[in-house]
């Protein structure tokens, strides 16, 4: 786990509200402090849908759904939202890294990202579904995102 403070707030919240930048992440969760708070699981609802589906709603399909509640002249007054890499990219992960693990056996890889209505900071996350002594894929995990970040021109800073 580490825990990064955006440098940008503006930066940072045009890539996650109005690009793509963040649209291949899952959305697990969210809350929204505004005049209300909304709180969003992003667990799909099978029964909604014709067709199977299941899982996690994608950051692409809730991203406009986020936006129209947070824009406005007021900034919130907070904001928290939990994302974790798709299972197809935990796969490339671990077979691009070439790690001692299955993809089954990871629960998720998290960015959780947090604003506190003056300090955005994004902190990630490892959650395997079985026991391990091996650091690894957290390890790597934790170096990939200010990878991503500086890639996307996120400016950052590590907290202590």
């Amino acid at each position: 786990m580490i825990a990064l403070q955006l440098k940008n707030t503006k930066n940072f919240m045009t890539h996650l509200l109005l690009s793509d930048t963040f649209d291949n992440f899952l959305f697990i969760e969210g809350e929204i402090v505004t005049f209300n708070t909304f709180t969003i699981d992003g667990y799909i609802q099978k029964g909604f849908y014709e067709e199977s589906m299941d899982g996690y709603s994608s950051w692409k399909q809730l991203r406009e759904l986020c936006f129209s509640i947070i824009k406005g002249k007021r900034t919130p007054l907070s904001f928290r939202f939990v994302f974790s890499l798709s299972p197809e990219n935990i796969a490339r992960l671990i077979e691009q890294k070439g790690l001692d693990f299955q993809a089954a056996d990871v629960q998720g890889l998290y960015l959780n990202i947090r604003f506190d209505g003056a300090r955005l900071q994004c902190i990630t996350g490892t959650s395997l579904n079985t026991f391990s002594m091996d650091k690894s894929l957290e390890r790597e995990w934790d170096a990939m995102v200010p990878r991503f970040f500086d890639k996307k021109g996120l400016a950052f800073e590590p907290e202590e």
